[in-house]
């Protein structure tokens, strides 16, 4: 399943930005999103890319992150 990140306006005139949203197409995440807020405007929708992230340690970093600690 692909992530979708949308910025959306509540009906309350709320501005609410990165919410993400699993599916399988954009139009399903929209139709999830409605379900979760009903009678929100979608502002901004876009594909979330989930490769790893730059920070993140393969185990060699953390074996070597731990034997430093001792």
């Amino acid at each position: 399943m692909i992530k979708y990140g949308f910025k959306i306006r509540t009906r309350g005139g709320m501005v609410v930005d990165n919410l993400t949203i699993p599916g399988r197409d954009q139009q399903e995440a929209e139709r999830k999103l409605q379900q979760i807020y009903r009678h929100c405007e979608i502002l901004e929708a876009r594909p979330v890319h989930s490769g790893m992230r730059e920070d993140a340690m393969d185990v060699d970093g953390i074996l070597s992150l731990i034997s430093r600690q001792r």
